[in-house]
């Protein structure tokens, strides 16, 4: 007895906060497939990283034995600004020099990939949706952000299939957190300050998004601007302001890539850090946008440039639809109808006298 009523109690406590537990179950998932997905790139690709880096050892060896007029402090200059310059697409390579990054179709092409990182679902509503490049901003040391790419065949191949089933993952994850952030975060006091001291909504929804705007800004962009610009060597404060906007701005572009550095300290514990500031960086950039989508006045704004439906031809579609729905309707009846005529068994007719008899009375 006790036990089965215990079972009851806790099947009503599953129910009663079923959403909750499935939100810790993705949170959850989400995590593990992280972890699943580093141990395997680390597994596929540090043997190949290794088979390079001792390749490169050798020709810079043979390479200055053959050129002994040469120093080797003076070929790392050169070469590091060399690096330095292919890291903006400008080669001192032959076949190379002619092609240029910044002409105009290039610039294009440029201005339409840092455009292109929002979507618009089929409600007509704004939203971030996460794309290829946006996977590979969040995990930078697993999908190809900056100079970490997959070598080997098979860590390409893997990269394929993991980012096939990650995405549409990370879309999910995402949804769910900022769904819940934004109620508590967003709607909540909103709606606090609206009941409590009876401010108008949409004032107060203006205030709240604008707060939280200024709040967003300076924690995840100037506070980590000054943080990356002390722990960075070569970076001032202005290139580490346009990593973290090109960052948390799902642009992406990977030309600033922080823990690169030669002497960097606690370079892992750095590397995850950065990771989890991306996240969480990505998920207030999504909150702060679908508080300011909710604005009314933002709403009122994006309907001049919809397309207005007509309803009087809503309403024919709906009427004809009827319409169609209600012939099928009388046409089944009346195929039943017949079916059932013809299932009857057969009944003799009445004499005419009688049927004539019936028909006065």
């Amino acid at each position: 007895m006790l036990q089965s009523l215990a079972g009851s109690s806790c099947v009503r406590l599953v129910e009663r906060h079923r959403s909750a537990w499935c939100f810790g179950f993705l949170v959850l998932g989400y995590l593990l497939y992280l972890v699943f997905g580093a141990v395997v790139f680390s597994s596929v690709e540090l043997p190949y990283e290794d088979l390079l880096r001792q390749e490169l050892r050798k020709l810079k060896r043979r390479f200055l034995e053959e050129h002994e007029c040469l120093s080797e402090p003076q070929l790392e200059q050169f070469l590091g600004r060399v690096l330095e310059a292919s890291n903006y697409g400008v080669s001192v390579l032959s076949n190379a020099s002619g092609n240029w990054n910044w002409d105009f179709t290039s610039a294009l092409f440029f201005a339409s990939t840092v455009l292109s990182t929002t979507a618009v679902n089929s409600r007509n509503e704004f939203h971030v949706e996460l794309t290829v490049v946006l996977v590979a901003k969040i995990l930078p040391q697993f999908l190809g952000y900056g100079h970490t790419v997959p070598l080997s065949d098979g860590g390409k191949a893997f990269c394929i299939i993991y980012s096939v089933i990650g995405i549409p993952f990370t879309l999910l994850f995402l949804t769910a957190v900022v769904q819940r952030v934004t109620i508590h975060v967003t709607r909540r006091p909103v709606l606090y300050f609206h009941v409590r001291w009876g401010f108008s909504k949409q004032a107060v929804a203006i205030v709240h998004a604008v707060l939280l705007g200024v709040v967003t800004v300076s924690c995840f962009f100037f506070i980590p601007a000054a943080v990356f610009s002390v722990l960075e060597e070569d970076w001032n404060f202005l290139e580490s302001f346009y990593f973290c906007f090109i960052s948390l701005s799902t642009i992406g572009l990977g030309d600033y890539v922080p823990g690169e550095g030669y002497n960097q300290k606690f370079r892992e514990l750095y590397k995850i850090g950065i990771t989890c500031y991306l996240l969480l960086g990505l998920i207030a950039m999504l909150v702060v946008l679908e508080t300011f989508c909710e604005l009314h006045e933002l709403k009122k704004f994006r309907k001049m440039f919809y397309v207005k439906k007509d309803k009087e031809e809503d309403q024919m579609h709906i009427i004809e639809h009827d319409q169609l729905s209600f012939s099928s309707i009388m046409d089944q009846a009346a195929g039943v109808k017949e079916d059932q005529k013809q299932n009857e068994p057969f009944v003799s007719p009445q004499p005419p006298a009688l049927a004539d008899g019936a028909a006065d009375h």
